[in-house]
C-alpha cells in the first residue's frame, strides 16, 4: 500500500515548476466530455470529438482494452503495444498489436512512436488519438517525438507519473519538462483525474498525488475555454481506481487560470 503521509523538500527551479503547474490546470473546453472504457480501472473521459479520427496509438496495453473496445464500436480502430504482455486482455474488432515497449530509442524490445507510427499509419494527414500508460517511460517518449508528429494527435490521453518527484528533483523536473514543452503550445489539459490507489505526497504544506490521468486536446480543436472549478472535480463521469478509499483530491496549484 502506497505511503500516504510522505513529504518531500521542494529543491526545484520555482519557474520551471510553474511551467509545469500551468500546464496541468484543467481547462474546460466547448466540447462535453464522456466516458470511454470501464467504468474503473481503464476508463478515461475525452471530449465528445471524435468524428474523423483515423487511429489510435494505445501503449501500455497491460490488462486493460476496455477503452479501445470503446473505441472499436465507433469505428476507430487501435494499434496496441505492450511488451509486458503476448497479447492484449481482449479480442478488439480491427487491432493490431505489437508486443513492444515505447521509448525514446529503437533498441531491443523498445521502439520509439515515430517508428511505430511511419510503420502503420493508416491514413496519413488525418488525425490520431494517443492513449498512453507507460509507468514513467511517458517522459522520455514524448520528448523523443518530433513535433509534426504529436500534432497529428487530436487527443493525448496520459497517465502522468512521479509527479512529487518531477516538482521536485531536478532529474524528473528536466525529463518532464523536455516533454511538456513539445506539448505545451499545441495542447490544452481539459480534464484531470488523480489516481487514488497511488497516493500523495506533501510538498510544502500541500498533497499531491503521485500520478494522474490527464486528457489534452489540440488547440485548434476550441473555440472557448474557461478554467476547471474547483468544485467541478472529480467530474460526474470519474470513478475512483480503488473504490473502498477515498476521492484523491487535486491541488490547488493546479487549478485556476492556466496562463
Amino acid at each position: 500500500m502506497p505511503d500516504q503521509s510522505t513529504s518531500e523538500r521542494t529543491v526545484h527551479a520555482p519557474e520551471q515548476a510553474a511551467v509545469i503547474d500551468r500546464f496541468l490546470r484543467p481547462q474546460a473546453s466547448d466540447a462535453p466530455l464522456i466516458r470511454l472504457g470501464d467504468f474503473g480501472d481503464g476508463g478515461y473521459l475525452v471530449p465528445d470529438d471524435l468524428r474523423g479520427i483515423a487511429a489510435c496509438y494505445s501503449p501500455g496495453v497491460s490488462e486493460q482494452a476496455t477503452f479501445e473496445m470503446d473505441l472499436a464500436k465507433r469505428g476507430i480502430r487501435s494499434f496496441m503495444a505492450d511488451a509486458s504482455v503476448s497479447r492484449p486482455p481482449l479480442d478488439v474488432p480491427g487491432a493490431e498489436f505489437v508486443p513492444k515497449f515505447l521509448g525514446a530509442e529503437d533498441a531491443g524490445d523498445t521502439m520509439t512512436l515515430r517508428r511505430w507510427v511511419e510503420g502503420t499509419d493508416p491514413a496519413p494527414g488525418e488525425d490520431l488519438l494517443l492513449q498512453m500508460d507507460i509507468e514513467g517511460a511517458e517522459y522520455a517518449t514524448l520528448a523523443a517525438a518530433p513535433r509534426a508528429l504529436l500534432r497529428r494527435f487530436r487527443m493525448i490521453v496520459i497517465e502522468w507519473h512521479h509527479l512529487p518527484s518531477v516538482l521536485t528533483k531536478p532529474r524528473f523536473q528536466q525529463q518532464a519538462l523536455a516533454a511538456i514543452e513539445k506539448l505545451k503550445d499545441d495542447f490544452v489539459t481539459v480534464h484531470l483525474h488523480a489516481n487514488n490507489v497511488s497516493g500523495s505526497v506533501e510538498i510544502e504544506g500541500e498533497r499531491v498525488p503521485r500520478v494522474v490521468e490527464a486528457t489534452l486536446l489540440r488547440r485548434d480543436r476550441i473555440a472557448e475555454m474557461r478554467p476547471v472549478a474547483p468544485a467541478e472535480l472529480p467530474h460526474p463521469l470519474d470513478r475512483r481506481h480503488n473504490p473502498r478509499r477515498p476521492w484523491l483530491p487535486l491541488p490547488g496549484r493546479w487549478l485556476g487560470a492556466a496562463g
